[in-house]
């Protein structure tokens, strides 16, 4: 079963960040198979066991010398999502996010908190959010998300999943 590693504020090959070449061998070292890094966002599709990718963190601390966050959800689940999002007329302005796992209610409060950061929660489930951003290249989900679960979370571009689902699924 194939899966996505969603590695937390990697820039592959920025200063201060790990390289392809180390987060794909961290990966491999700690038993995923066939890792495949897509584009240079810290998105790794594998295949094995999905615990195998926080090994994997810990891997990539001891070669680079920093920590990261990872967030692993199952190919096929990403997939329903793009397939629920991708051709919404706003696809290229909604975000999905990565987080601690539990399921944000979409209660006022969390309506308030995202509109505050020019967003909206549209959906979520357990682990993960989908929000829209009021305007083109903008990104808010993260900091909403960390907001509202109290922990960090990681976001990618929906048209960036759609590639992804594109190539992978």
């Amino acid at each position: 079963m194939r899966h996505v590693a969603f590695v937390r504020n990697l820039n592959q090959g920025q200063r201060g960040h790990a390289t392809t070449a180390d987060l794909l061998a961290a990966f491999a070292d700690a038993g995923c198979r066939h890792p495949h890094a897509f584009r240079s966002n810290g998105t790794v599709v594998l295949e094995g066991d999905p615990r195998s990718a926080l090994d994997a963190m810990d891997l990539l601390a001891a070669r680079t010398g920093v920590a990261r966050e990872v967030f692993v959800l199952p190919l096929d689940q990403v997939a329903a999502v793009v397939a629920e999002h991708g051709d919404a007329p706003d696809a290229a302005r909604r975000e999905f996010t990565l987080h601690a796992p539990v399921t944000i209610d979409l209660d006022e409060r969390t309506r308030q908190q995202a509109a505050r950061r020019r967003c909206r929660i549209l959906q979520t489930g357990h682990g993960w959010a989908v929000t829209v951003n009021e305007r083109d290249r903008e990104s808010h989900a993260t900091p909403v998300v960390e907001r509202l679960t109290g922990a960090p979370a990681s976001s990618r571009g929906l048209p960036t999943l759609v590639g992804l689902v594109d190539r992978f699924g």
